[in-house]
């Protein structure tokens, strides 16, 4: 393990001398991969400079043990560092684990409505609220491909690209159903209703990423419908893309310039071409994803949001809290570190 982290420790420093070479800061793509690789490899290089000052101080209380005026006093600490070394050996094999290279991605996140009508809508608009606060705590950028809104000021879908360090990686684990139960604002009488939203995050794909023929494509124009000014019914700039060996369809209306909505719509579909020939590659992924994601029925539940008792549960880690409100702020750190984290003690075993 030294001589990796020996290795890693040379990469960084040489990463570091590259991020001032003007060749690389002058081409954005570069200089994005190399960014990313840095920090990466950062994380290590202050998790093994974190391990060696407690292995350090540990020696050093272990050897105050001998005087007998210290003794009891560093035989305390020596405890306390003891775990403290553990546990940093623990953070650090973590680390230094194979890493599925799509977490550096840019994420694409679909929000759609499932089960419950507007109150369905409401609620995928209140994860969509949520993802955004999330994103703007991160200092993470938000892209908008589409949004379709539902009755009540809901959404039935919102798809966006979220732009910044890692977003893949911290999102992917968002994927799957997602219910809620609450009073809705049409409920007269008081009751609780059920009601999901589905959440797919897919890694952005490049265009080396996916070959796609143009002659398998069915591409269809029409006119935007919804908020957008004098352009919308006058022109035909809504997109709505077939990919026909495959099945899927994208639309994208956002934008005034047809050309735009097409560009983003082949966005969209590279990533979800992407994110299907993963899953048919890696069966362990392929079964995850079908758990996850399913068809927004509330019985194929990640996650519950339970407002009269102000509770959030995740089903897959058992993980739950009373913080909801904060939650819906943007708050979902803990709930993120721990999915991560039970994610990598399952590799680690």
């Amino acid at each position: 393990m030294e001589q990796r982290i020996e290795e890693i420790e040379s990469r960084y420093n040489e990463l570091g001398t590259q991020l001032a070479d003007p060749a690389i800061v002058s081409d954005p793509k570069r200089l994005r991969d190399v960014s990313r690789e840095h920090s990466r490899l950062g994380q290590v290089v202050e998790a093994s400079a974190r391990l060696r000052r407690a292995r350090q101080e540990l020696a050093e209380a272990r050897a105050m043990a001998d005087d007998p005026e210290m003794a009891e006093m560093a035989a305390a600490e020596a405890a306390t560092l003891a775990a403290d070394v553990e546990r940093l050996e623990t953070e650090l094999k973590l680390l230094l684990m194979p890493r599925d290279p799509l977490d550096d991605r840019d994420a694409v996140v679909e929000v759609r409505a499932g089960t419950g009508g507007d109150e369905a809508a409401l609620f995928a608009g209140d994860l969509f609220r949520m993802y955004t606060r999330f994103i703007e705590r991160r200092g993470w950028k938000i892209e908008m491909l589409s949004l379709s809104e539902g009755g009540m000021g809901g959404y039935k879908e919102a798809v966006f690209v979220v732009r910044g360090d890692h977003a893949f990686g911290d999102l992917r684990y968002e994927s799957g159903v997602h219910r809620v139960q609450r009073v809705p604002a049409t409920e007269t009488q008081g009751r609780i209703h059920t009601s999901a939203a589905t959440v797919a995050v897919l890694p952005e794909a490049e265009e080396v990423d996916v070959h796609i023929n143009p002659n398998e494509l069915k591409i269809d124009v029409y006119r935007s419908s919804g908020p957008g000014g004098q352009s919308v019914n006058t022109t035909d700039s809504a997109v709505r893309i077939t990919h026909l060996p495959s099945g899927l369809v994208v639309t994208c209306q956002d934008e005034k310039s047809q050309h735009k909505n097409k560009d983003k719509a082949m966005q969209v579909l590279r990533s979800r071409l992407l994110d299907a020939r993963i899953a048919a590659q890696e069966a362990e992924r392929s079964r995850d994803r079908k758990l996850q994601v399913g068809t927004g029925d509330r019985s194929a539940k990640i996650r519950t949001y339970n407002f009269p008792q102000s509770r959030i549960t995740d089903h897959r880690i058992g993980f739950t809290t009373h913080a909801l409100q904060q939650v819906l702020d943007g708050d979902l750190e803990p709930m993120l570190e721990a999915l991560k984290l039970s994610v990598q003690e399952e590799r680690a075993a």
